[in-house]
């Protein structure tokens, strides 16, 4: 978290300007229904939201070495905190994952009210074995003597292996998420060091039509999962679980096809109508009917549309605006140099 907080201070000047977040509900890799509502909260909330953010992952961490008390401070504001981004947003497992370190912060007397006490229950019993044995002071067995040693020996290696990972918190420079070893035990994290100020969409699109170039052709769009395509669409809800080609759609639109070269594969799976690539979206325009002649895809930008504005009002949660072609239009037979050069299988149609 510590370092989290960190590359967010040494990258986007939006964090510390405190105006993050208003982008980040709108442009985070899958908004979320929750994502359109908090978007269009006041800009004093936004601000309240970056600064908590700063506390939480700056100086929260450092509540662990203060004593028992600040330590569950820590744990209970860290869960809270993950928490509250799994309700805003669809960070797939992340955050789920982000709680577990923080368990260990509550110890027994802090978690036994969520057991009965009652006579002969499992609380009664141990408080009685801790009874019987307080006080008594066994001799030490071999068996414990070398779970200690294993013990002290696993600490002083996760220290030795964690040194880059500080010097790397330390550095000017600091690298997000990275491994230092080959066995990947020690690792350095960050997320949203920069903030994406605005949103664009990759939308595949295809036409059955002879010509792509014909002012008659009929373009429709293939429809993701989750990610923003109709504008109509209400935002999906899916944390935990984890639509990965959605998430690489969003990384695509950043860059261009020719730095995703995967696109284009995706392009002529399409093209072939083949059915694992197909059930990893949620809509084919040519599902019954034969493959599309065309594929291509178009760049749109998106935001969110304003509560009780026209476009919300017409059933809209997006207003999209064409920015140019992503891809041009590419057919099956276009594709074979491209695929046999990389060494891709050239899909068939069915």
């Amino acid at each position: 978290m510590f370092g989290a907080g960190l590359i967010k201070i040494r990258g986007d000047r939006c964090w510390r300007d405190l105006t993050c977040m208003d982008f980040h509900y709108e442009t985070q890799p899958v908004p979320n229904p929750l994502a359109y509502y908090l978007h269009h909260s006041p800009w004093w909330f936004h601000r309240f939201e970056t600064l908590s953010t700063h506390f939480i992952e700056l100086l929260v961490p450092f509540f662990l070495f203060l004593g028992r008390r600040a330590c569950i401070i820590h744990g209970a504001l860290q869960i809270l905190f993950q928490a509250i981004l799994i309700v805003s947003g669809n960070l797939s497992f992340l955050n789920w994952l982000t709680m577990v370190p923080s368990l260990a912060c509550f110890d027994d007397a802090t978690l036994g009210f969520l057991f009965p006490s009652g006579p002969g229950s499992l609380k009664d019993r141990v408080l009685q074995m801790q009874r019987e044995i307080r006080g008594a002071r066994p001799k030490p067995r071999f068996g414990s003597v070398v779970r200690r040693a294993a013990n002290v020996s696993l600490g002083i290696l996760l220290a030795w292996l964690s040194v880059p990972v500080v010097l790397n918190l330390l550095s000017p420079i600091q690298v997000m998420n990275t491994h230092f070893n080959s066995l990947h035990i020690v690792n350095t994290y960050g997320a949203f060091g920069s903030i994406s100020k605005e949103r664009t969409e990759v939308i595949l699109q295809g036409t059955a039509s002879p010509s792509a170039s014909a002012p008659d052709a009929v373009w429709e769009d293939y429809e993701f999962k989750c990610k923003p395509g109709d504008p109509s669409r209400r935002p999906c809800l899916i944390s935990p679980y984890h639509y990965r080609l959605d998430w690489l759609m969003w990384f695509a639109s950043f860059q261009t096809y020719e730095h995703n070269d995967w696109i284009l594969h995706l392009a002529g799976k399409l093209l072939a109508s083949d059915a694992e690539a197909l059930s990893l979206l949620a809509h084919n325009p040519f599902a019954s009917r034969p493959p599309p002649r065309w594929v291509r895809g178009e760049h749109y930008r998106y935001k969110f549309s304003r509560p009780g504005g026209r476009h919300a009002t017409e059933g809209k949660w997006w207003v999209r605006k064409r920015i140019g072609a992503y891809f041009p239009p590419l057919s099956l037979e276009e594709l074979r140099p491209y695929f046999r050069d990389r060494g891709w299988p050239l899909p068939q149609p069915l």
